[in-house]
């Protein structure tokens, strides 16, 4: 049994109530996040819960589909027109609709997978939990540039903890990526929950520390704020280096979006 599966279950009902409920019934807004619309916000999603799904319940067909976008993307499609290559121009009610079916039933099916199962990926394997906290990070990370577009001030509950783990997971990963050399101590990170709970990682220090709001943190390792649009206290020159290029999602290195450019309309 994975319970994380029922967050992802959570935060992906979440994202659809709030585009369903305030939208007209056009998917075609731009938002903050490198001028995305709706629709290729939740095609993304639906296209990486599909694969998700092929990398539990069949690992070759996983591989085969896999093949096909990296070969398009390789072929100068880039992300979005690959994913537009593999799945098609759905749009609007429809892909919202398709969205909304499947992902439940990647809730399902990962609800009852073995934990340690290990599932083939972008990079490599990982286990059926860590996939769909995946999962569910995106869909928090991606949900964000629409709660933005939308003027909505999201109130997360505490099974972000799950994506502020990962975060302080990847501190390595994000200097891998750049192909630096991660340097130490990490920092010490405490971080207050939506619940008012404290949770703590790494050694405790003064000197190398970030400390402040959970949903913030999961923020600058998602890349949907400027660690300067955020209220944690950073102190220390390795906590201060990786919140400015913290990277907690696989593929290539991404740079921080600039400090103000997303942000909550008004």
């Amino acid at each position: 049994m994975i319970p994380e599966a029922n967050d992802f279950l959570s935060e992906s009902n979440a994202l659809h109530e709030l585009i369903t409920t305030n939208t007209d019934g056009s998917l075609n807004e731009v938002t903050f996040f490198k001028e995305w619309s709706f629709n290729e916000i939740v095609r993304h999603l639906h296209v990486w819960n599909k694969l998700a799904y092929l990398s539990l319940t069949n690992a070759n067909q996983f591989q085969k589909e896999f093949e096909i976008i990296i070969t398009a993307v390789l072929e100068g499609a880039g992300q979005r027109g690959a994913e537009l290559h593999w799945f098609g121009d759905m749009q609007g009610q429809a892909l919202l609709a398709e969205w909304h079916n499947y992902y439940q039933q990647l809730a399902d099916v990962f609800a009852q997978a073995d934990p340690e199962h290990r599932v083939p990926w972008a990079g490599p394997d990982m286990s059926a939990q860590s996939s769909i906290i995946a999962r569910l990070m995106e869909t928090w990370s991606h949900a964000q540039a629409v709660y933005d577009e939308l003027g909505v001030v999201r109130q997360n509950g505490d099974h972000i903890k799950s994506i502020a783990e990962l975060g302080v997971r990847t501190y390595r990963w994000t200097f891998v990526n750049r192909k630096q050399e991660a340097p130490m101590p990490k920092p010490f990170v405490r971080l207050h929950s939506p619940s008012g709970a404290i949770w703590d990682w790494n050694e405790p220090s003064d000197v190398e520390r970030i400390e402040g709001d959970a949903g913030e943190f999961c923020q600058v390792v998602t890349q949907t704020r400027n660690i300067a649009d955020t209220n944690l206290n950073v102190n220390g020159p390795n906590a201060r280096l990786w919140m400015s290029i913290a990277q907690c999602f696989a593929g290539g290195a991404e740079n921080p979006p600039a400090p103000g450019l997303r942000r909550t309309k008004s």
